[in-house]
């Protein structure tokens, strides 16, 4: 008999599996699955793929072979029961010979949820809300919030002084934090669908709004990237080099931003100060990455431009998240203290 520790241990490794896909399987949810033996012991991992490729559950089955009979699968989402481009997952799991099934979050996606009745109905010992809070604040966290809200999560990242200057009074910007505060900030680039600009940022920096190592080279995913405004962005731009996906919003709306991503699951908005202010006043930042370095200007640009903003009331406001140290720099992670907006 399996105890209910064991369980939690699977789930905690599927958890950590499906960090994997976060980024590379939108629309899909990155998922996490592992395969049990009858003696606990851990026989297959798998991850969601990008698009078109087999599931979690399906994944974790083919490395654990003939293993899986009469194994157990641990799930961090109810394995899906419709066919899409690919087949049902609670079904495969029945043809697999998979005697139980724990899974953290049930799914809220009506046209895939189910599973968890197909199973049971198959015989298969069923049991949900395995760690489902930790499951669903971590890799699942921005798919939900798009079955919530209908729209992928914005993170907005800022880089600024401890005054909130972007730039010296001479325009001069490069760099305002450090080395490993940039890797920081490339390193969640390539789990991003899609990030974010203006036209402004776009003609006077011609940023490649690439995610690179400390070597220069490139991380296996690439966001889209996503230009806001109405001013042609030449073709020699770096921006239009091929390495992803290019897409000009000619809107100021950031909401027409989100609604030409119908696919993305997580964008990282980093734009000037206008770009910043239009996305805070339309009430669509869910998350805020602050790095703050231990400089002072005292004049210059400033990070957010918010006409909307008159008074105290007005603001914006957050709950902090976390504090991070990264080099000689601060990361400060500020949430919403709800994400249905």
């Amino acid at each position: 008999m399996i105890d209910a520790a064991t369980i939690e241990s699977g789930m905690r490794r599927a958890i950590v599996e499906s960090q994997s896909a976060v980024g590379t399987s939108s629309p899909n949810p990155p998922v996490g699955a592992v395969i049990l033996d009858g003696d606990g012991l851990v026989v297959g991992v798998g991850h969601t793929q990008p698009p078109g490729g087999p599931h979690a559950e399906v994944g974790a089955l083919r490395a654990a072979g003939e293993a899986a009979i009469g194994g157990i699968a641990v799930v961090t989402l109810e394995p899906c029961n419709h066919t899409g481009r690919t087949g049902p997952c609670a079904q495969a799991l029945i043809d697999a010979g998979i005697s139980q099934v724990h899974y953290a979050v049930s799914d809220p996606n009506p046209t895939a949820a189910g599973g968890a009745a197909t199973l049971r109905a198959a015989g298969v010992d069923v049991t949900g809300g395995v760690l489902a809070e930790t499951a669903a604040r971590g890799p699942l966290r921005q798919w939900l919030h798009r079955q919530r809200t209908g729209r992928p999560l914005v993170t907005l990242k800022l880089a600024s002084t401890l005054d909130g200057r972007i730039a010296a009074p001479d325009g001069t910007s490069q760099w305002i934090t450090g080395a490993q505060a940039r890797e920081h900030a490339h390193r969640q680039r390539s789990v991003a669908d899609a990030i974010v600009v203006g036209t402004g940022t776009a003609l006077t920096d011609d940023p490649s709004l690439t995610a690179r190592r400390t070597d220069g080279s490139l991380y296996p995913h690439q966001p889209t990237r996503v230009v806001m405004g109405s001013r042609e962005v030449p073709d020699s731009a770096k921006l239009r080099d091929g390495t992803s996906p290019f897409v000009q919003v000619r809107s100021h709306d950031p909401r027409d931003v989100l609604d030409a991503l119908p696919d993305a699951l997580g964008v990282i908005v980093e734009g000037g100060p206008a770009i910043a202010g239009a996305f805070l006043a339309a009430g669509l930042v869910d998350e805020v990455h602050l790095y703050l370095a231990p400089t002072i200007l005292g004049a210059g640009a400033s990070s957010v431009d918010d006409a909307t903003v008159g008074s105290l009331t007005d603001a914006h406001r957050f709950t902090r998240a976390a504090v991070e140290t990264v080099g000689d720099d601060l990361l400060v992670v500020l949430t919403r203290e709800s994400d249905s907006r």
